[in-house]
């Protein structure tokens, strides 16, 4: 048995998203359904939920939970967002939820490779109908690409180190499994692993699976989509786990609440902003929620409302 999955920043989510019985709200990232189950509560009686998830077995964990429920799910990817509420005849919405963060069920279960405590095969697809998976990439990218990978997205500064020591080892053997990998970067780091405050494994991980599952791509057009369709007054939140995602929700947010139109332009031809960015400074969890879910600790809020 695994964890109880424990939503991340709840109170704050429903603060910032606002939902009212009758509204129609998009967890663009439902995961394990937490905060899908909060923002249910919310709207009822008379509202409606669109839940989706990119990975079709997440989705399937979920019919259970919802059925009978006003809630619609998907699976799909956010990054599809106008084509999924065209299909669903919904032009504006009340909400959007997009939370970035990989769920409870991806990090427990050994056999997606998500995580380097568990031993499992290097998948880390989010939807693994996909053909590439994060032991193809070890296996294939010259070092030069392995070292760019986890400098741009690990922001690791030993980007170069662990990807020469990653294809010094594959020469000789291939990489089979999770700790296998977790164990060789730990003895090509330069600093002991007892002496370190994160696993050297942690950023190298972090950017296998973002370039396995290309999460990085089309994330500003996705936010950009999701406040197009959000009725007036309509608001978007985004929780972030990493700086990369952080910078990306920020300039998006900052780019659709001001001017749009190219500074070539005598005067304004986009019809001004779109949203106001309601959150000046990132939302970060308590202390006692990061207390009670370590897991919380890295997760930043962000929030627009629409004009």
């Amino acid at each position: 048995m695994g964890e109880a999955h424990t939503p991340v920043m709840v109170a704050e989510v429903l603060e910032h998203l606002a939902p009212l019985p009758g509204h129609i709200i998009v967890d663009g990232t439902a995961g394990a359904g937490g905060h899908t189950r909060a923002l249910l509560a919310r709207v009822l009686p008379g509202g409606r939920i669109v839940a989706l998830d990119r990975d079709p077995e997440m989705i399937t964990r979920l019919e259970p939970q919802f059925r009978g429920e006003p809630v619609t799910l998907v699976a799909a990817d956010y990054r599809d967002l106008a084509t999924i509420l065209e299909n669903l005849a919904l032009p504006v919405v009340d909400g959007v939820l997009l939370d970035l963060g990989l769920s409870s069920h991806h990090l427990e279960d050994p056999e997606r490779g998500f995580s380097f405590q568990r031993e499992g095969p290097l998948d880390m697809r989010f939807d693994r109908r996909q053909p590439t998976t994060a032991a193809d990439l070890i296996r294939t990218l010259p070092e030069r690409d392995l070292a760019r990978l986890f400098w741009e997205y690990g922001e690791e500064r030993w980007a170069r180190r662990f990807a020469r020591a990653l294809v010094r080892r594959r020469q000789a053997k291939p990489f089979a499994t999770t700790t296998d990998l977790a164990a060789v970067l730990a003895a090509a780091s330069p600093t002991p692993v007892y002496r370190m405050r994160r696993h050297p494994a942690t950023r190298i991980f972090q950017a296998l699976r973002i370039a396995v599952n290309d999460e990085l791509t089309g994330l500003d057009a996705a936010i950009a989509a999701g406040c197009r369709h959000l009725r007036s007054g309509g608001r978007m939140v985004v929780l972030a786990y990493h700086s990369l995602e952080d910078r990306t929700v920020k300039r998006t947010f900052r780019d659709l609440a001001g001017c749009r139109c190219p500074p070539s332009l005598p005067q304004c031809q986009c019809g001004g902003p779109l949203v106001r960015v309601l959150t000046r400074r990132v939302v970060r969890p308590s202390e006692a929620e990061v207390a009670a879910n370590p897991r919380a600790r890295s997760a930043r809020l962000r929030a627009a409302v629409r004009l």
